[in-house]
């Protein structure tokens, strides 16, 4: 008998629900902003819009709580 395979959470309801025990991946990103291509989430990087990342050897990742910061950081509220 195989072992169960335990999927993977989806990185918004993840996000919602609690912090990831784990670093997110740009494809990770690309899937939660509903981003056009992976190049957006570059030249947010670079021009220093997008949430920061870190860099592990070649791979870029990004902090689960620095991500939640910056989407708290650039969300509008309504005006009373």
């Amino acid at each position: 008998m195989a072992p169960k395979r335990i999927p993977e959470a989806d990185p918004q309801t993840t996000l919602r629900a609690g912090l990831p025990d784990r670093y997110l991946t740009p494809e990770d990103l690309i899937e939660m902003f509903s981003l056009p291509s992976i190049e957006t989430l570059y030249t947010w990087r670079k021009t220093g819009v997008g949430p920061p990342a870190i860099r592990i050897g070649k791979y870029l990742r990004y902090d689960p709580a620095a991500v939640r910061g910056w989407v708290e950081s650039n969300t509008e509220t309504a005006a009373a």
